[in-house]
C-alpha cells in the first residue's frame, strides 16, 4: 500500500463526536421499527456498529405504558452511549418524552423527522414535519431546551422532488443546537426507491460543522467508502443493509481501515449468529411473539442461501419456539447448504 493510499484510509478512519461521546467507528445503525429492537442492537453492535439507535418511541404519553413501548425503552443496560429516537409533532410532548427517557437511560435522543410510514404521516409526525421548517425550529428548540444531554435529528432531503429542503432544515437544525445530523437521501416521496442524492448529502456536509451521517443504500464496503469520499460525511448510517447481514458493520470498518475486504464470516459463524439471534428474540418478546418476530429475520439471513426462501415458507408456519429452534438448526446441517456458503 502505498503513503498516499495509507493516508486517504487513516483520514476515513478519523472518529468523531457527538456531544461528549467519541464515535469509535464510522459505521451507525439506522433506527428502523420493528427492526432494531435490543437483540438486534446488541448483535450489531458487537458486529462493529459504532453507534446503534434504538426503534422509535411515540411522544404521546398515552402510549408509553403500552407492551410495544415497554420493549422499546429496555435500554438501560446497554453500552454507552444510548441513543433512543423519538417521534411526534408536538413540541411540549416531545420535550416531555425526551425527558422521560432520558430518565430511562437514554444519553442521547434522536428526533424522527425522516419517516415515511403512512401511520406515522397521518399524525403528522417523521419526514411529514419537513413540510412546516417553522414546526421543526420549535420542536427541536423545545427539545434541545428540555434535556441535557446530546440530540440528534434524522430527515430526508425534502417532502417530494419538488420540494426538497434538506439543506434549510439542517440549519434550522444546526442552530437550535442540534448535535449531528443524519440524512436519508430521498424524499418522502421516494421512500426506498429512485436514486440516492448524495449530491444533497454532500451540500449539507459542506455548509455544517456539525457531524453528518449518510443514509440511503449502503449495502457493501466499497459503496461505503465511495459515500463517505463523494459526502464528506463523518459516518455512514446502514439501514436495511444490515437486516440478515450484522456483519457488514466488521466488513466496512475492516475496508477503512485496512484498504481490502474482510474475510467472509466462517460456515459456523453464519449458524452461530443466526441460532443465537433466534433464541435471543424468543427470550426478548417470549416464546408466543418471538416465533412471529423471529420470521422476518430468518427470511433476511436465508434470502440468497440455496433453498433458503423455500425454508422460510415452512419456517414461517411454525408455532412452537422449539420446534423453530431444532428446524433452523437441521437447515444449517444440510450439505448443500454448507457447500453454498462455503463458496
Amino acid at each position: 500500500m502505498s503513503p498516499l493510499q495509507l493516508q486517504t484510509i487513516l483520514f476515513e478512519v478519523n472518529l468523531f463526536s457527538i456531544g461528549p461521546y467519541q464515535i469509535k467507528r464510522k459505521t451507525v445503525l439506522a433506527p428502523m421499527a420493528g427492526v432494531t429492537d435490543l437483540p438486534f442492537r446488541q448483535l450489531c453492535r458487537e458486529m462493529g456498529a459504532g453507534l446503534v439507535v434504538s426503534e422509535m418511541v411515540a411522544s404521546d404519553p398515552s402510549t408509553w405504558s403500552s407492551r410495544k413501548s415497554t420493549l422499546r425503552t429496555q435500554f438501560a443496560d446497554e453500552p454507552a452511549p444510548r441513543s433512543v429516537q423519538i417521534a411526534g409533532y408536538d413540541p411540549l410532548m416531545m420535550a416531555e418524552a425526551a425527558r422521560y427517557n432520558v430518565q430511562l437511560g437514554a444519553e442521547i435522543i434522536d428526533i424522527n423527522m425522516g419517516c415515511p410510514a403512512k401511520k406515522v404521516l397521518k399524525k403528522a409526525a417523521g419526514s411529514a414535519l419537513l413540510q412546516h421548517p417553522d414546526l421543526v425550529h420549535d420542536i427541536l428548540n423545545a427539545v434541545v431546551e428540555s434535556v441535557d444531554v446530546p440530540v440528534t435529528l434524522k430527515i430526508r432531503t425534502g417532502w417530494d422532488r419538488q420540494h426538497r429542503n434538506a439543506l434549510t432544515i439542517a440549519k434550522i437544525a444546526e442552530d437550535a443546537g442540534i448535535a449531528a445530523l443524519a440524512i436519508h437521501g430521498r424524499t418522502r416521496a421516494c421512500r426506498f426507491v429512485k436514486e440516492v442524492e448524495y449530491d444533497t448529502i454532500a451540500e449539507v456536509v459542506s455548509a455544517l460543522s456539525i457531524p453528518v451521517m449518510a443514509n440511503g443504500d449502503i449495502t457493501s464496503p466499497e459503496k461505503a467508502r465511495a459515500v463517505l469520499e463523494h459526502t464528506g460525511a463523518a459516518a455512514v448510517m446502514i439501514g436495511r443493509g444490515a437486516q440478515g447481514n450484522p456483519w457488514i458493520f466488521d466488513q466496512i470498518n475492516h475496508f477503512l481501515e485496512h484498504g481490502e475486504e474482510a474475510a467472509k464470516p466462517s460456515l459456523g459463524e453464519i449458524e452461530r449468529v443466526v441460532c443465537r439471534h433466534l433464541l435471543a428474540l424468543q427470550n426478548f418478546y417470549g416464546a408466543y411473539a418471538g416465533v412471529k418476530i423471529a420470521r422476518k429475520h430468518i427470511g433476511w439471513y436465508l434470502s440468497t442461501v440455496p433453498g433458503g426462501r423455500t425454508f422460510s415458507r415452512q419456517f414461517n408456519r411454525i408455532e412452537n419456539h422449539l420446534e423453530q429452534q431444532q428446524m433452523l438448526r437441521h437447515f444449517f446441517q444440510q450439505p448443500d447448504v454448507y457447500q453454498e456458503l462455503a463458496a
